[in-house]
């Protein structure tokens, strides 16, 4: 296959993991902007619409832990073909509720086609991309993400004005067609190791036990609890407050997610580079504590809209820094076979740190405020900075830029150098640039 062939083939590969993560994760952020309009059409209390966000996040969690050794055995590209059509289906039905038990139903069953695709997109990215494009790769995937804050957030709270809370499900459930139909079209399934063994209960749990022993896998899954345990409490009830202080429009709301969205697309493949470059741990580490000191600082920004805009658009980014080279180094962890059953049980332990964060939030915010909400977050987002520093190993030991300047130009103009840098034989002597 010719290099343009490649790079086509990888940049179809991409386009189709990222539509994927954009309607996947269109679907969960939407919730947020629009309990509002949920509230409203289904009369329902404050404290009882976090649990929508626990409902989802558990049901993700037991699917996540039950697929992960099946991607290992079968392949990734089965599993995200068959998690992107069932969720289709669960968004359509979000379209059937009538009751707030009914959307509570239908954000399980969400739950469950989550499930088979949490984590599926970057094991991908881990099968299909070699180590040293990793990050850049991770980096665009989950740019789908920020995508749907740019797009997919502020269309669905124009749609949940206009037509009610169902329509951005509906609209999202057709996305979701379509992420199918290029899965099934446009993966291939990458030559990977596969997982030898047999698919049984007992094989399962013998297998994230063996996994757990693995160094920094404990670790990782523990930050993945801490990094979802802080989005609810931070990001769930901030449009409601807005709303309430401001009288924030469903617009002015959009917008807010709009702004953080184009700073998750600038800052999320640039990190990924980064840790590419310089290693994950590093700025994985730096950008947690950074997010973690100014999602605890966000309600000082609570005087107006516009400081609002700013912190977030900050916070935004911080928050991309951070995920795109923590994911990548997670992958990096085990090898092909088992990658698959890492990243299920990683977004198992994220999904019951999200389903505390939404249990939580509902009784934090209407009884403390939206100050102790971002507390809270902040210092979940501190502790994953001192666990990660301590505890996450960093498996990926990229040559300083310089070194690898050096090498590329002795590699490839200047014949081999000594331990000093220096060239040594014919070829360094004779070359113009050595001359």
């Amino acid at each position: 296959m010719d290099t343009d062939h490649q790079s086509a083939a990888a940049t179809l590969v991409l386009f189709t993991l990222w539509l994927v993560v954009f309607s996947f994760a269109s679907q969960v952020m939407i919730i947020a902007p629009i309990l509002p309009r949920i509230a409203e059409g289904l009369d329902t209390s404050v404290e009882l619409l976090g649990t929508l966000i626990t409902a989802y996040a558990l049901a993700v969690g037991a699917f996540a832990l039950a697929v992960g050794p099946v991607s290992d055995r079968f392949g990734r590209r089965r599993v995200l073909l068959a998690g992107s059509a069932l969720m289709a289906v669960a968004l359509a039905l979000h379209g059937l509720v009538g009751s707030f038990a009914e959307l509570f139903v239908a954000r399980a069953l969400a739950g469950c086609a989550g499930g088979v695709l949490n984590g599926a997109a970057i094991a991908y990215v881990g099968d299909y991309f070699p180590r040293e494009r990793r990050g850049w790769a991770a980096g665009w995937v989950l740019s789908g993400v920020a995508a749907g804050q740019i797009a997919g957030i502020p269309l669905g709270v124009v749609l949940a004005d206009a037509f009610g809370f169902r329509a951005p499900f509906l609209a999202f459930a057709v996305v979701m067609v379509v992420a199918s139909g290029l899965v099934w079209r446009v993966l291939p399934e990458p030559t990977v190791e596969r997982a030898p063994r047999g698919l049984s209960f007992r094989g399962a749990v013998d297998g994230y036990l063996g996994l757990l022993r693995e160094p920094g896998v404990a670790a990782a899954a523990l930050l993945f609890g801490l990094l979802f345990f802080s989005f609810p409490l931070y990001f769930a009830f901030l449009p409601l407050l807005l709303e309430a202080r401001f009288e924030a429009t469903g617009a002015a709301v959009a917008l807010l997610f709009f702004v953080g969205g184009v700073a998750n697309v600038v800052a999320g493949p640039e990190a990924g580079r980064l840790s590419d470059r310089l290693g994950r741990k590093p700025v994985v580490v730096a950008a947690s504590a950074a997010v973690g000191g100014l999602m605890a600082l966000t309600p000082v920004a609570l005087v107006a809209l516009w400081p609002v805009y700013v912190v977030f658009f900050v916070t935004m980014a911080l928050v991309a820094s951070r995920s795109s080279p923590f994911q990548a180094l997670v992958t990096e962890l085990v090898g092909d076979d088992r990658r698959g059953s890492l990243m299920s049980l990683t977004a198992a332990t994220g999904q019951v740190g999200f389903a505390l964060g939404g249990a939580l939030s509902g009784p934090v915010f209407a009884g403390a405020g939206y100050g102790a909400s971002a507390a809270l977050a902040g210092a979940s987002a501190l502790a994953f900075a001192v666990v990660a520093h301590r505890y996450l190993p960093e498996p990926f030991d990229p040559k300083p830029v310089v070194e690898r300047t050096v090498t590329r130009c002795a590699d490839a103009f200047c014949g081999p150098l000594d331990e000093g840098g220096h060239g040594v034989g014919e070829a360094a002597t004779d070359h113009p640039a050595r001359r």
